[in-house]
């Protein structure tokens, strides 16, 4: 299932996107798409659901992120060979934990904002994990069971904030708009294998990324065995896990960074298309 949440910042409605690409209203059915309302019982009703009957979404609404009220934003760094070579950066020997603030969270079409003083803002497409059962000292076998499914992230970053102003990723990261997740949630019948799904990323009309999942130092379900034995996996959590080569600041000879008017379009295979307009800060 693709499922989505559209409409207004702050009112948007949980639906799904049919077999026709159709967009439904899941309002009668799910309050949203938070917590528990993740887990395995709900996405086994909505799995019987006659999609033909769900009331047609008209027109062409906004989407939002597809998960609400996310408990964590968890990142993972540096988890593509060619990515931490790019960034002049050791291999790590364990995934690279970090945390994204959720205030950062929007659609996946939303506007990206330049913070206060930005210089170098950068993009990442990466894989998102959305977790939908409570995981904690999970085994790597059985992690993906607590999977409810995928989505893509676009993992906004300032380089100057994040890597210049002390040894924290953190500041760099979960500036306002700096986490356009969606359109979709796409659940784990459509995406049995996370480890083998194309990835792109353009800045203005010039492709900047193309990657696989397969390059992945540490699979999905390693991050999320991984993450479970530092802190509980609640549902509705969401794991971005890493991205490949191409960022603005492995450019060579010089390093490209993002400016007001910029576009980033990007995509994962199965996962929809995202599409952000660079902006200045404003309050």
């Amino acid at each position: 299932m693709k499922l989505v949440r559209y409409g207004k910042p702050g009112k948007e409605k949980p639906g799904l996107i049919d077999a026709e690409g159709k967009l439904r209203d899941l309002s009668a059915v799910v309050k949203d798409f938070s917590g528990d309302q993740l887990g395995e019982a709900t996405l086994a009703k909505l799995r019987k659901l006659k999609t033909g009957k769900l009331p047609l979404v008209k027109g062409s609404p906004r989407m939002g992120c597809p998960v609400a009220d996310v408990g964590k934003y968890v990142a993972i760094g540096l988890n593509y060979r060619d990515h931490a070579a790019e960034a002049g950066m050791p291999i790590p020997k364990e995934p690279i934990i970090f945390m994204k603030a959720n205030s950062c969270i929007q659609g996946p079409n939303d506007d990206v904002m330049l913070p206060k003083g930005s210089v170098k803002g950068d993009w990442e497409i990466e894989l998102g994990i959305v977790i939908g059962a409570r995981a904690r000292y999970v085994s790597q076998k059985d992690a993906l069971t607590y999977v409810a499914g995928y989505t893509l992230c676009n993992d906004v970053s300032e380089r100057e904030f994040q890597i210049e102003r002390g040894p924290q990723w953190d500041k760099g990261k979960g500036c306002d708009t700096f986490g356009p997740i969606g359109p979709w949630l796409v659940t784990t019948d459509e995406i049995t294998n996370p480890q083998k799904l194309d990835m792109w990323l353009d800045v203005n009309g010039t492709r900047r990324q193309t990657g696989n999942t397969k390059t992945m130092i540490f699979s999905a379900a390693k991050i999320v065995s991984y993450c479970s034995q530092f802190f509980t996996l609640m549902p509705g959590d969401v794991i971005c896990t890493g991205t490949p080569p191409g960022v603005g600041m492995g450019a060579k000879p010089n390093a490209v960074f993002l400016r007001k008017g910029d576009v980033m379009t990007l995509g994962i295979e199965g996962l929809g298309e995202q599409r952000q307009l660079v902006v200045p800060f404003k309050l």
